[in-house]
């Protein structure tokens, strides 16, 4: 017999939301067509080759796009990007004006970001009504250096230097 899943769902959204984690914006071309999110649920998974994931609902607007292309753009946000993290998450108009352009792959890639990667998917791993993509990147560039922008207890936050030294 299983326990019930329910009485532990607030402590899983609390506790997650006191992990921070990095924000970025995954981009998509399909069938001429910007798409794009802003994500939490980026990680690495190898250096090589340089492979990263991410997570995603299959019911977002994005996963049609996700789940029948070949590649994506991922832009690591510095603290100078709120608005266009807001933007990503929050409105419907995420490609009205200059703040993209395409790249290579006909990736969407957004300008004045921390960096951006452009990668081809090499898994889609779906699990009730959410997926874990695999991509393996194939082109890229770091911006300028700087805080990056962190998402926490709700809100964007920066990290803060620790007296410490290795």
């Amino acid at each position: 017999m299983t326990a019930d899943p329910a009485p532990f769902e607030r402590t899983f959204k609390e506790m997650f939301r006191r992990h921070a984690a990095g924000v970025a914006i995954i981009t998509v071309n399909y069938q001429g067509e910007p798409y794009g999110f802003t994500a939490t649920s980026v990680a690495s998974l190898s250096a090589q080759p340089p492979r990263f994931t991410f997570n995603m609902a299959r019911s977002s607007s994005s996963w049609p796009a996700v789940a029948n292309t070949t590649h994506i753009g991922l832009h690591m946000l510095g603290l100078d990007n709120q608005e266009l993290a807001d933007r990503f998450a929050k409105t419907k108009d995420r490609f009205g004006g200059d703040h993209w352009e395409l790249g290579p792959h006909d990736v969407p890639v957004l300008k004045d970001v921390a960096g951006w990667l452009i990668g081809k998917i090499q898994m889609r791993l779906s699990f009730e009504n959410n997926a874990v993509v695999v991509v393996e990147v194939v082109d890229g560039q770091v911006g300028e250096d700087g805080s990056p922008l962190l998402y926490h207890a709700g809100g964007y936050s920066q990290p803060a230097p620790l007296d410490y030294e290795i």
